[in-house]
């Protein structure tokens, strides 16, 4: 397939993956007319040069480690303004091309006049947010501006520059945004936004006292569903949580919010994200899945059913290479789409796009995975191995249900692909096949770390894609290598304002309060893992999967860990709860990936996917309360779990 048509598809994927729609042409003339259009630029140049200076950084430190027994200790350091880089200017580029997270269950159902008008009140929400948190992050900056780094002996400040710089540029999209609406409308409803907090911080004194104990975290968390349910971008949501929580439970200063935030992103293992990102859009847009994809279309494509056992199979083999769920849909759903439909109709091949994409949340590498790596004690290595057989079991069940209903509705198997044939797919497949064996290769005999894994793969994909089969140049890399900031921005920027709400969830004691549930329910490990995997789903499609995770997975991995259940085990199947809420029919953002990918229409999707939803449910309970499919690999490699 042409790398342009790929490309295409893959844009609009990520665009409606992260439920930003596409802007409109008249906005987009606005925007190429915008005097702003230098300034982002310079922002988009800046993420640019920011990916990839740490991609030679961290390639070079191997070399330089591997050849002359020498490490760069200031890569560290270097790594973290990379990081914060990459979220906070990443975050406001994301911001700029519509792509940040939010949630349009209810927005669908509103009338025009009103959808607009939480359109207006989403933009203002930003503003006064990125305000607040931009005026904090300049005191913090002042204040932190004598601390030096430990190895290059740099004001410590810099690390968190970007931050206020982000947010200055976050206001200004967004004030660029309002001044395209209906002026009417937006005035008024920033009239009443701000009589709204004038009058709360004229009676704060009045209404205060009724918010000791409980009721601060009842509010916080009601204006939390309000705000997520109007359509506000889940980032800002999770930062005005927070803002409102310091004020109304008088628990601290602002400056908790960029101090959080700058934590949150300063874990090294996090750069692997936007590596494996890279990786995964090169593998896409360079003609590596298109191989890879027939290759096993010769395999399986005779079974009953064929065209949908082969989406199953491709996902499973795919999702090993790029770790990014949109790389993923858009890799095989691009290539598959029109025999799909064309055999199986649009929304049945939609409906098994989007539950083996569930299915690959737990073959290595994940971004997930990585993400729960970085915010518990669990091991990176641990869930990369143990993921491998919990997928299967997913995989297995859904091919054993297409092939029941091929089977029920009379349809015969394909023939079986030709010896030759079959030959000539695997030969062109070898190459993209060693990629998933120098990752997991890479990390299991500690050769290096995931991060720098990560780095090897995109190099890796490059060579496969620009001199081996070179259906990539030079601008389309650089164009993969923005999208890729683009969308680290937007995962690493929820990251870094999950980071603050969970600080708000563990200062208003919920852990101890989950702790306290559990010893009154008797403290069932069956309850509460099946009380986790709701919770999961629920919030899942609240927060667009991955945040789910931010904020969830460290309150609940600890305590499974006191219940004496296995934490890589129950990490695994938090990841596999969350993929199904990213998934679930009619208002996960992952399940309306998938009916783009297929150009089908979302209602006649969502009722196609029910038999799988229910299977890949069953798989997962069964992976839940059969924890061997999770530990028996990591044992076997010698992994403590």
């Amino acid at each position: 397939m042409p790398a342009r048509g790929v490309d295409a598809s893959m844009q609009s994927s990520v665009d409606l993956a992260d439920q930003a729609t596409a802007p409109s042409d008249e906005t987009a003339v606005g925007r190429k007319n915008s005097l702003l259009r230098p300034l982002e630029m310079v922002a988009e140049a800046v993420v640019a040069i920011a990916l990839l200076a740490e991609l030679a950084l961290v390639l070079a430190n191997v070399f330089a480690r591997v050849y002359f027994r020498h490490s760069f200790l200031w890569s560290d350091e270097a790594a973290r303004l990379a990081l914060s880089i990459l979220a906070f200017i990443g975050g406001a580029v994301a911001y700029r091309r519509r792509e940040h997270a939010f949630v349009r269950i209810v927005l669908n159902l509103l009338p025009v006049s009103a959808e607009r008008a939480c359109v207006v009140f989403s933009d203002i929400i930003v503003v006064f947010v990125v305000g607040l948190t931009g005026f904090a992050s300049s005191q913090f900056v002042a204040s932190s501006w004598g601390e030096l780094t430990p190895v290059l002996q740099l004001p410590a400040a810099l690390i968190a520059l970007p931050l206020p710089l982000g947010m200055v540029l976050l206001a200004l999209y967004a004030l660029d945004n309002l001044s395209r609406q209906n002026r009417r409308l937006a005035c008024s409803v920033g009239i009443a936004f701000i009589a709204v907090l004038v009058l709360a911080a004229a009676t704060r004194d009045l209404w205060l006292p009724y918010l000791r104990g409980d009721a601060a975290i009842i509010v916080t968390l009601s204006l939390f569903f309000v705000t997520i349910l109007a359509g506000v971008p889940v980032g800002f949501v999770l930062l005005l949580a927070t803002a409102a929580y310091l004020w109304a439970a008088d628990a601290g200063s602002f400056v908790i919010l960029p101090q959080t935030m700058a934590n949150g992103t300063g874990n090294f293992i996090l750069l692997a994200i936007p590596f494996f990102i890279l990786a995964g859009l090169i593998m896409e847009r360079g003609g590596i899945s298109v191989r890879l994809v027939r290759f096993i279309h010769t395999l399986v494509g005779h079974w009953r059913g064929g065209l949908l056992q082969v989406t199953v199979a491709s996902m499973y083999v795919v999702s090993g290479l790029s770790g990014s769920k949109p790389a993923d849909v858009a890799a095989v759903g691009t290539v598959m789409r029109d025999e799909l439909r064309e055999r199986h109709g649009s929304a049945e091949g939609a409906a098994v796009l989007a539950a083996s994409a569930i299915m690959g949340e737990t073959v290595p590498p994940s971004i997930a995975m990585l993400i729960v790596g970085s915010i518990t004690s669990v091991s990176v290595g641990a869930m990369f191995i143990g993921g491998l057989i919990p997928a299967a079991v997913l995989a297995l069940c859904l091919m054993a249900l297409i092939y029941l209903r091929a089977r029920r509705a009379g349809m015969p198997p394909s023939p079986r692909a030709p010896i030759a044939t079959m030959a000539r797919a695997g030969i062109t497949a070898i190459m993209p096949l060693l990629m998933p064996a120098m990752l997991l290769g890479g990390i299991l005999l500690g050769i290096a770390t995931p991060t720098e894994v990560a780095g090897f793969a995109v190099i890796y994909g490059l060579a496969l894609s620009m001199l081996f089969y070179r259906e990539m140049n030079f601008g389309e890399f650089m164009r993969t290598v923005l999208d890729t900031a683009a969308l680290t921005g937007v995962l690493l920027f929820i990251f870094a304002a999950a980071t603050c709400f969970q600080w708000t969830l563990t200062v208003a004691y919920l852990p101890q309060r989950l702790v306290a549930l559990l010893h009154m329910l008797g403290g069932s490990t069956a309850i509460f893992m099946l009380g986790s995997i709701v919770l999961l789903i629920a919030v899942g499609v609240l927060l667009e999967g991955l945040p789910s995770l931010n904020v969830v997975a460290p309150l609940l991995i600890p305590i499974a860990g006191k219940l004496g259940l296995s934490q890589m085990h129950y990490a695994l199947v938090l990841i596999i709860a969350m993929g199904v809420g990213g998934f679930m029919p009619l208002a996960g953002v992952g399940f309306y990936v998938c009916c783009v990918i297929m150009r089908c229409d979302i209602e006649k999707a969502s009722r196609a996917m029910l038999p799988y939803l229910i299977i890949v449910l069953i798989g997962l309970l069964v992976v839940a309360f059969v924890p061997w499919f999770a530990l028996a690999l990591p044992r076997y490699i010698g992994f403590r779990v």
